[in-house]
């Protein structure tokens, strides 16, 4: 269903018919790309956690727009040309709008730069901002190009750490980011895919050259932050061994990544002075 409705679609705006013009996204991570490519007057709703802070890097943006429930019978009021959202939706809203002659498409999780490349691409195509979003991948290439430069100055051996003790695994993107600025991830030595829990014990025995946290500071808010705040990693990895990369700069691929690499490549380059 997902992979006849997006070339539908496509179809549709390669012959000159009317790109949608009213949208909605159901998934965080679409609603990243939708804010960032389409008109602001096509987007009508999207999802619960838009507006999230932590994890939306377009939370701010999505202020202006309508926040919903992200159920299927709140989209039917609304009748949109085009849903857009991650293809973990639940099985029963996938069928509930589809059965209604709604178009919907899924979009994957990426796990690599290469996918999130391509999902900028499919959207701009889904939305007929094609020239939009070439613009978008200019600048992530241009950003990629930068923390390349940054990291070949140095060796550097990082290890992504997150609360309780998790670290992202060779299948993810934050992984991906790592291997394709030319970095090392620690990790890999713990045979982790999806990610995994590190004991404190395996984060010392790895003596990576630094720490990739989400967060400048911790504060013993529960037992969570435990490892974090560690005297033994506290002496191990100072302030000029830790890289910061907030969590709403990679949890998603779309328009934050290329800020999380030119980030990254500031951070890279104070820790080799």
């Amino acid at each position: 269903m997902r992979a006849l409705s997006a070339l539908a679609l496509m179809l549709s705006c390669a012959v000159g018919q009317a790109a949608p013009q009213r949208i909605v996204s159901l998934n965080m991570c679409t609603d990243q790309l939708l804010i960032d490519l389409a008109e602001p007057r096509h987007i009508v709703g999207l999802s619960p956690f838009a507006r999230d802070p932590a994890r939306a890097f377009e939370a701010t943006r999505a202020a202006r727009f309508p926040i919903l429930s992200g159920t299927a019978e709140e989209v039917m009021v609304i009748r949109p040309d085009l849903v857009v959202s991650s293809r973990y939706m639940k099985r029963e809203t996938r069928q509930f709008i589809t059965a209604r002659g709604l178009t919907l498409v899924e979009f994957d999780d990426p796990r690599t730069l290469a996918e999130a490349r391509t999902q900028i691409a499919e959207m701009g195509r889904l939305l007929g901002v094609e020239t939009r979003a070439s613009e978008r991948l200019a600048a992530f290439d241009a950003a990629l190009s930068e923390l390349r430069e940054a990291a070949s100055r140095k060796t550097l051996q990082i290890l992504p750490l997150a609360r309780r003790g998790w670290v992202a695994g060779s299948e993810t993107l934050l992984a991906d980011l790592l291997r394709e600025a030319g970095l090392m991830n620690a990790a890999g030595a713990l045979g982790f895919k999806a990610g995994g829990f590190a004991s404190l014990e395996a984060v010392i025995a790895l003596k990576p050259d630094a720490l990739l946290l989400t967060r400048t500071e911790f504060r013993a808010e529960d037992q969570g932050q435990a490892i974090l705040l560690h005297p033994a990693i506290q002496a191990m990895f100072p302030a000029e061994k830790r890289i910061t990369l907030p969590e709403r700069l990679t949890v998603c691929g779309g328009p934050m990544l290329t800020e999380a690499m030119r980030q990254l490549a500031r951070e890279i380059r104070r820790l080799g002075r």
